[in-house]
């Protein structure tokens, strides 16, 4: 396994947890996986799950650059949301930075 590899995997785990914790309104948890700094402002413009969420499905994790990018579409009454996190690395600890949506294809059901 390469230094890239175990970066990649320690981030998949992580980044699962997070999701599952924004699935189970867990905010306290959610909150603490972000650049605090950043807190202000994340969330402008940005449409995040509120309330219950029905179920979701990690769609993709990749490096960019110094960056990991994790991207989940989330299910809930309201609609289907495409929610993007860029993270960063803060000393031993990866954290959320920037939040934006994307696209999420009509149709999408898994």
């Amino acid at each position: 396994m390469t230094n890239d590899d175990s970066v990649n995997e320690e981030f998949g785990q992580l980044y699962a947890r997070h999701v599952a914790g924004v699935a189970a309104g867990d905010n306290k948890a959610v909150l603490a996986d972000m650049v605090q700094a950043n807190l202000p402002t994340v969330f402008y413009g940005v449409d995040v799950p509120r309330g219950a969420i029905d179920s979701y499905e990690i769609v993709g994790i990749r490096a960019d650059g110094d960056r990991m990018v994790g991207e989940t579409i989330y299910r809930t009454a309201s609609g289907v949301i495409g929610l993007r996190s860029i993270w960063e690395r803060h000393g031993d600890s990866w954290l959320a930075a920037e939040l934006a949506n994307f696209p999420v294809a009509e149709g999408v059901t898994s």
